[in-house]
């Protein structure tokens, strides 16, 4: 294994500041995480919505973990259950200079254990990072924005980079990768929720391929003074969106109750547009309407499947298209 000697500021880094977890993740089962940036904050964007203290963009890592390290901590917690092993840090993990080396030594010893990165795309234009990228199990790409004045507003990302070009590579990584691959879209009030961004968003995710679409809003204190959407909204936005795509509302969060009722007729158009998880439905439908779901699912008419960790109820015609198809 490649030998990287740490830099002075972060020669002090404890292996548990390194790992994280195991975290039961709704999306992603039970997570164990690896922070490429522990010390501080180093990112190539400053979102509004961020839960970390505002920073100036970098292109490039200024402290950095050796790979040694990295791997030393994480075989510390191998035999613990996890499903994934998640690379992220206190930033962009893609900026760490050396994840081509890491990914390879992770899945030299990760057997049976799923690989995941939580990135914000943008360094999918740089040729090593892509092709690194194809090497893990699962990818989380973030896309909030399609239009260069809102990508700019709340991803506030570093001057070199540019949205046509993030866009570009995600629509070839989508094709070309082999794995899971999921899109998340943040929704922060008055930025990327108008009818108009989202109409881009739905063209733009028309042109990929991917495992599952994440909606979701703020849960935590933003770095700035910036508001989440409802749980109301984003189950309307979802709507918005061509049904053919793989949509799940990520955000639950703070999600206020807004239950209303629903014929059996209604919940079979809604299911039929948008499948939904049980937490949707105790958020969405009131007790009337669940009593009418349940009796329909006994009947045979709404199944309920899992995806990707999640469990969805969705009308068992639909199933069978699918199968067929």
């Amino acid at each position: 294994m490649q030998n990287i000697s740490l830099m002075s500021v972060t020669e002090s880094v404890e292996k548990n500041s390194i790992i994280f977890g195991p975290i039961n993740s709704r999306r992603f089962g039970m997570s164990l995480g690896i922070d490429l940036s522990p010390s501080h904050k180093q990112c190539n964007f400053d979102c509004l919505y961020c839960e970390l203290a505002p920073a100036a963009t970098v292109d490039q890592q200024k402290e950095t973990l050796s790979v040694d390290s990295i791997i030393e901590a994480l075989q510390e917690h191998l035999d613990e259950k996890i499903d994934v092993i998640t690379l992220t840090a206190n930033g962009e993990p893609t900026l760490y200079p050396y994840l081509d080396e890491l990914i390879d030594a992770i899945n030299a010893i990760k057997k049976d254990t799923q690989t995941l990165i939580l990135t914000n795309s943008a360094s999918l234009t740089d040729p090593k990072v892509y092709n690194s990228l194809l090497k893990l199990d699962q990818v989380k790409l973030s896309l909030d924005a399609v239009s260069p004045e809102v990508f700019k507003k709340i991803d506030r990302p570093h001057p070199s980079i540019k949205i046509d070009e993030i866009i570009k590579k995600v629509q070839e990584f989508s094709k070309e990768y082999r794995g899971k691959l999921f899109i998340e879209i943040l929704f922060v009030h008055g930025l990327n929720d108008t009818p108009q961004e989202i109409a881009k968003l739905n063209e733009t995710l028309l042109s990929l391929s991917a495992t599952r679409i994440d909606l979701g809003t703020i849960d935590r204190p933003p770095a700035y003074p910036v508001t989440g959407i409802s749980y109301t909204e984003l189950h309307r936005i979802a709507q918005m969106f061509d049904k053919s795509l793989p949509i799940h509302i990520a955000s639950r969060q703070h999600a206020e109750v807004n239950q209303q009722r629903y014929t059996k007729e209604e919940i079979i158009n809604t299911l039929d547009k948008r499948p939904l998880t049980q937490e949707d439905i105790e958020l969405l439908f009131d007790k009337k309407s669940k009593e009418v779901l349940n009796e329909i699912v006994k009947e045979g008419i709404i199944t309920k499947v899992a995806h990707d960790n999640i469990e969805f109820f969705l009308p068992s015609n639909n199933l069978h298209r699918k199968r067929s198809q």
